[in-house]
Parts: structure tokens; sequence; C-alpha cells
């Protein structure tokens, strides 16, 4: 079992930074860290969740959407067992509940049905 905790969402102008912050837990994680990736998704309201970014923590390799592309990066903190996700130049248009998820390094993170593990959702508000 994995257990994600998300905090470092709020309310921004646009324009503005802001950094998450997810934790992961549990023995699997722990021992097996090098089979996971581990990565954000996001829901605004009205839509589908769809993929952020992701970080493989074994090669620090990353991976983005092209919405946020250049915007937003991924990093990972090993002895913290802590993905951020740090966004610049946000816009209305990142208004949404964003979560962390990890998965096995052999499925298509970029697809919700893929993940095995969700966090419980952190709000971002960009006021325009």
């Amino acid at each position: 079992q994995v257990t994600l905790v998300e905090s470092g969402g709020g309310l921004v102008q646009a324009g503005a930074s802001l950094r998450l912050s997810c934790t992961a837990s549990g023995r699997a994680f722990r021992i097996y860290t090098a089979q996971y990736r581990v990565g954000w998704f996001r829901q605004a309201p009205g839509k589908e969740r769809e993929f952020v970014g992701t970080v493989t923590p074994i090669s620090a390799a990353t991976s983005y959407a092209e919405s946020v592309k250049g915007r937003f990066t991924i990093s990972w903190d090993s002895p913290a067992n802590t993905v951020y996700l740090q966004m610049n130049t946000l816009k209305s248009e990142d208004t949404a509940v964003y979560y962390c998820a990890a998965a096995s390094i052999s499925r298509d993170f970029s697809r919700r049905s893929e993940i095995d593990y969700w966090g419980q959702g952190t709000q971002v508000t960009v006021s325009s």
C-alpha cells in the first residue's frame, strides 16, 4: 500500500507561482521505490481528470502535458520521498484540484486508468 499526501494549494493571481508537495509513504513504496513513477493530475470543474506531469525517481526523468511545458517543473526528493510541482506563470485555466499519483513504472502514467494510487487532492485557484 502507498499513501500520498499533498500540500501547498491556494489562491493566487494570474502570473504568480505556487509549489505543491506530495509525500509518499508506505512499506511497498519504501522498499520498491525504483518500481514506481510519481506525478500529478488535475481536475477542473466539469472536466475530466487530466495528466499534468510525472517523474521517475530512479532516473529523475520527467514528462509533461503540452499545456504546462515550460511553466511547470516536477522534481523528486529521495531522502524525503517527496515529489514537487513548481508552477510558474499561472493562468486562470490552471485552476483545478491537483492530485498526486503513483503508478508502477511499467504503466502508462499519462492515462488515469493506469494509476495505482491517488492522493486526496489540493485546490489551486488562479484569479485573473
